[in-house]
């Protein structure tokens, strides 16, 4: 069994979380525009979580490899007290293992050291067990998306009070 990480990331993890990312969307046939996959952050993941009160996690395995990850920074074009939970995924291996969990406690706890009082997310449809994850931490259902995300094929918006 494989010990597992979580850290803060840095400049060369840019291409390995990206890959990760898009490794992913392209496995489970997932939506390529309107979603994370098109971000033009997703290339300078490092540089884009340099923002006030934003951060990117990784989640590194015993040999190195990033193998998932998630951040929180502020959801553009709404309320200063409202944070967003960005890009959190994991390869098929790392899944199950409760390192989903491990990983969106640390992003509300950040969320709550910076000042935030509420996290917002967008997800896809068919991402069930990630529904599943965000309610059992205390998301809600919304009606309707929130702020400018560009997520377009995200019609699942989520909320929780931090």
């Amino acid at each position: 069994m494989f010990n597992y990480s979580i850290r803060a990331i840095n400049k060369n993890d840019n291409p390995k979380i990206a890959q990760v990312i898009r490794s992913i969307f392209i496995a489970d046939n997932y939506p390529k525009t309107g979603t994370a996959f098109a971000d033009k952050q997703l290339d300078s993941m490092y540089e884009t979580y340099l923002a006030t009160n934003a951060i990117y996690f990784v989640l590194e395995n015993q040999l190195g490899d990033i193998v998932g990850g998630a951040g929180i920074a502020p959801l553009e074009n709404e309320n200063k007290t409202i944070c967003e939970l960005q890009k959190m995924y994991f390869l098929p291996e790392v899944r199950g293992k409760g390192l989903g969990k491990k990983l969106i406690l640390l992003c509300l706890q950040t969320a709550k050291i910076f000042g935030y009082t509420q996290c917002y997310l967008e997800t896809l449809p068919e991402m069930k067990i990630a529904q599943k994850l965000y309610t059992s931490v205390g998301f809600e259902y919304l009606c309707a998306p929130m702020g400018t995300t560009g997520h377009t094929n995200c019609p699942v918006w989520m909320i929780k009070n931090l």
